[in-house]
């Protein structure tokens, strides 16, 4: 399967739920400085391919 690009959705959601994760005491997977809000880790997380989640992105046929 080819891996592409997640949708704008598909990223809120993702992010949504690791930063709530983050927020009820998952440890971060990135380094972070001080006090960072959930959210920015999560993105930090996505952005250096870390984050602990997966998408299961159905396949279309053309």
């Amino acid at each position: 399967m080819t891996t592409s690009k997640l949708t704008r959705f598909e990223k809120a959601r993702i992010l949504g739920a690791r930063a709530l994760q983050l927020s009820m005491g998952a440890k971060p997977l990135v380094k972070v400085s001080d006090s960072i809000d959930p959210i920015d880790i999560a993105a930090l997380e996505l952005e250096n391919k870390v984050l602990p989640l997966d998408v299961r992105q159905k396949e279309t046929e053309n």
